[in-house]
């Protein structure tokens, strides 16, 4: 079962993020205008969100959630599957003084938690869509959680990047996983967890996880009814995804040492998607 074997892992990761200097809560308490590092390199595409709502999918302890709601929007709400994860994001939220909502529940059941055409945004980080087994149904889910006129912005990790082999051989980038959507997901057993931290205590470590191409993102984003404004790939990423290839720049964000690799190399993209406006009566 893909989804208990991914909820235990999460559950276990909670307490280690919670605690880690990466996603560092208590910068945020002491600087109530921070944002997060993923919210702040997309602020031009987020724009203003005053008088927005908006909801975060897949939000895990609320970084992003908090983050959006202090551009100003309406209301935010994040949603997860994870009770540890939201445990933490109310917790961590109302530290802060930010009113923002959480609400549990597996991604495709989402329109039923959240209810249909609440939404001025949807708004998806970085390694959500990887935990997915059909992207198609989360295209679905997010238009129907727009009203007319909202929208979908999306940060993601690469789909290359996922197939690559971890490990290089013989100095060479190795496509290793596939690139595209697969029935049955890739199985994973990793210790720890992409944080700093103490990860003995996670004892669940096997995860499952599908990758989706990009033209299969943007194609079930169309299908859904949505007409994508922006789509940009990118050479940098928000972690050192890729140890040996990989340097930190001064802001924190992570590129290829190599000029040639980055060439060869796209690590991130970020997608804007609209819900066209409702006809006017009398028009077509």
């Amino acid at each position: 079962d893909a989804r208990a074997l991914n909820l235990a892992n999460w559950e276990e990761r909670v307490a280690v993020h919670a605690g880690s200097q990466e996603y560092g809560l208590g910068r945020y308490l002491e600087d109530p205008t921070r944002l997060s590092s993923v919210v702040e390199i997309d602020r031009a595409l987020l724009g203003a969100l005053d008088g927005l709502d908006v909801v975060h999918l897949q939000c895990h302890i609320g970084t992003d959630t908090l983050s959006l709601a202090r551009l100003g929007a309406r209301s935010v709400t994040g949603y997860d599957f994870s009770p540890a994860a939201l445990a933490v994001g109310r917790e961590f939220v109302a530290a802060a003084g930010s009113p923002v909502d959480f609400v549990e529940g597996e991604l495709y059941d989402a329109l039923e938690h959240l209810g249909a055409a609440r939404f001025d945004l949807v708004y998806t980080g970085v390694g959500a869509l990887c935990w997915l087994p059909d992207v198609r149904g989360w295209a679905r889910i997010v238009a129907g959680l727009l009203r007319p006129g909202g929208r979908l912005v999306l940060r993601e990790a690469h789909p290359v990047l996922w197939s690559l082999d971890y490990e290089r051989r013989d100095g060479l980038l190795v496509m290793r996983f596939p690139y595209f959507e697969t029935a049955d997901p890739v199985v994973i057993d990793e210790p720890g967890t992409y944080t700093d931290g103490d990860a003995s205590g996670i004892e669940h470590t096997v995860t499952a996880e599908w990758n989706h191409g990009l033209g299969e993102v943007v194609g079930a984003l169309l299908d859904a009814g949505l007409v994508v404004t922006h789509l940009r790939e990118t050479r940098e990423i928000a972690w050192n995804a890729l140890p040996d290839l990989l340097v930190e720049r001064a802001d924190g964000w992570f590129v290829a040492r190599d000029p040639d690799v980055a060439e060869r190399l796209p690590l991130m993209y970020t997608l804007e998607a609209r819900r066209p406006e409702a006809p006017r009566l009398g028009t077509s």
